[in-house]
């Protein structure tokens, strides 16, 4: 199916995917243009080869989404061009490689979207998920890249055996990563009155140095740096005056949410793998998602510790009083789970 220019080509995959009966294979390619790059061939009349040069500025050329339904990960997409070397991007996620585990295990969940919202087990979903980070899962996507990219997507380009006289073989690295926390409340009003305390009492505390630890580095990044990778604090109120609160650390980014009604979502995101301890190799991914896990519980435990407790407003007035007959109201970011 060709798209249109800024066409939302995961809203078509989802109509799609609403009727897939479950099977393991391709149901879906998508077809739109984007810049790639291209290499031009010079060659001399007798067809021999004697320059390969790079087009400047990179055309745009269509790229083709291939939409998968893999057993073990659930939906993947491989968006590869459709010019040599067919540069390839998969895309995977972890939400759906989760469910999969929980069906596998027999535990129950309900999802709204892409945020579990509620689970019996939760202990036993958190389980499956922490398998993300254990050594074993480089070779199973290595393995799942291999299973696909070939046999699914490349073939279009080139068959099997122009694959095996070339020897052509992908090499992958991480680019791109998110990792999330969701806590659950019982009461929206709380959720939201939690979320707009941390923002207030948060912000203006949370200075170079802190950020600094929170994404687990040692030393200040040089002044050069920083003028290229900008950090900072901001918070953003797009839709129905619910904050965003962002913490940006060069192409890092911490940042807190709500994800529907009752549940408020702390994640993390690399923008570029190359800016973590780990740099984009694949086989440093489970050290990577560790890692990010790592990110993820430092920034709720400074949270925590910034805000740990607050005086209500009845306490000021009896301020005089003895102490016995005040009261100090104890706010816990997990209040109200």
């Amino acid at each position: 199916m060709d798209c249109a220019p800024k066409e939302k080509k995961f809203e078509i995959a989802e109509q799609y995917l609403a009727k897939h009966d479950g099977k393991p294979g391709l149901f879906l390619i998508l077809v739109a243009k984007a810049q790639a790059v291209v290499w031009e061939v010079v060659q001399t009349q007798a067809g021999k080869i004697v320059d390969i040069k790079r087009k400047k500025p990179l055309p745009f050329v269509n790229h083709y989404s291939f939409h998968i339904w893999d057993a073990e990960w659930g939906h993947i997409t491989i968006k590869m061009s459709g010019h040599p070397p067919f540069g390839a991007q998969i895309i995977l996620n972890g939400h759906e490689y989760v469910s999969c585990g929980a069906n596998r295990a027999g535990i129950q969940f309900r999802k709204q979207g892409n945020c579990f919202v509620d689970t019996p087990d939760g202990a036993g979903l958190a389980k499956v998920a922490d398998t993300l980070s254990e050594a074993e899962t480089e070779g199973r996507l290595r393995q799942l890249c291999n299973r696909w990219i070939y046999s699914a997507c490349l073939i279009f380009g080139l068959d099997l055996d122009e694959q095996e006289r070339s020897g052509f073989q992908y090499q992958y690295s991480t680019y791109q990563l998110e990792y999330s926390r969701n806590l659950r409340f019982h009461s929206g009003k709380q959720m939201w009155e939690v979320l707009q305390r941390l923002v207030d009492r948060t912000r203006g505390r949370l200075d170079l140095k802190v950020v600094k630890t929170i994404f687990g580095f040692k030393y200040r990044p040089r002044v050069k740096r920083l003028k290229q990778n900008k950090w900072g604090v901001e918070v953003e109120t797009p839709v129905y005056d619910l904050p965003v609160f962002h913490v940006h650390y060069g192409k890092l980014s911490l940042k807190i949410y709500s994800k529907g009604e009752r549940v408020l979502r702390i994640e993390v995101m690399v923008h570029n793998a190359s800016e973590t301890p780990y740099r984009r190799k694949l086989e440093n991914f489970p050290k990577t998602v560790l890692w990010m896990k790592e990110v993820v519980e430092r920034f709720w435990n400074t949270l925590h510790c910034i805000d740990a407790c607050f005086i209500g407003d009845e306490t000021l007035e009896k301020l005089p009083a003895p102490w016995a007959d005040c009261r100090i109201t104890h706010m816990c970011p997990a209040s109200g789970l």
